[in-house]
């Protein structure tokens, strides 16, 4: 199936969405997605959450982590955008809210994540190469597989992410970055280690002690 395809799972009527709610997604999803001629919306109720939700809620912690970060739409009050095998090369997504939003497989080269709220967001397999996530919330992120050479992770919260499997050559710019329960492989660790500094301005969990560096 061609990279460009997009999926779209409409998780609830979107006729239920207040219509400010929608006017805020589309100056930050929405139109820019517009520009590179692809785009997949599946608008979820913000109404009261459903049984189905609701039973999510109730599982596991880690099951909900997985499903936040992975694929899955069924994420209750949020207006959720599908990509994948997209190319954002060069896009603008500065101080955006995109929680729960699936980049999985994209290009997205050069980006500008700074500022973001990327709660849940998965990047799976994506190509993130020389992108900035510079003071970007990513609690639960999925950067599973994800190319993050030369990215700029600068004061970013990346607590509880995923990173096995991620690619992490000349990724130097980690500066103030908090790492807590982050998923990652030992040499990965090791690498990270060999580079931590600083302290998270919004944790305020010094940068080291959450990647758990031996002293």
């Amino acid at each position: 199936m061609a990279r460009s395809l997009l999926f779209v799972l409409v998780a609830s009527a979107a006729a239920l969405a207040p219509p400010a709610r929608q006017a805020t997604f589309a100056d930050a999803v929405v139109k820019p997605l517009q520009r590179f001629g692809a785009l997949a919306v599946a608008s979820v109720a913000l109404a009261a959450p459903a049984v189905a939700v609701d039973a999510t809620r109730a599982s596991q912690a880690g099951a909900a982590k997985i499903e936040g970060g992975g694929a899955s739409t069924l994420q209750s009050g949020r207006i959720i955008a599908i990509t994948r095998g997209v190319n954002l090369d060069g896009t603008d997504w500065e101080g955006k809210t995109l929680k729960g939003v699936a980049f999985q497989q994209s290009v997205m080269r050069k980006c500008n994540f700074k500022k973001t709220n990327l709660f849940s967001a998965s990047f799976f397999d994506a190509d993130l190469a020389g992108t900035s996530f510079e003071d970007a919330s990513m609690k639960q992120v999925n950067l599973e597989m994800a190319d993050l050479t030369d990215a700029d992770l600068t004061g970013a919260d990346l607590t509880e992410a995923y990173m096995a499997g991620a690619v992490i050559r000349n990724l130097k710019k980690i500066e103030n970055t908090d790492w807590t329960d982050v998923d990652m492989r030992k040499d990965q660790r090791s690498y990270l280690c060999g580079i931590a500094k600083g302290k998270n301005a919004k944790t305020g969990v010094d940068t080291r002690e959450s990647l758990m560096c031996p002293d």
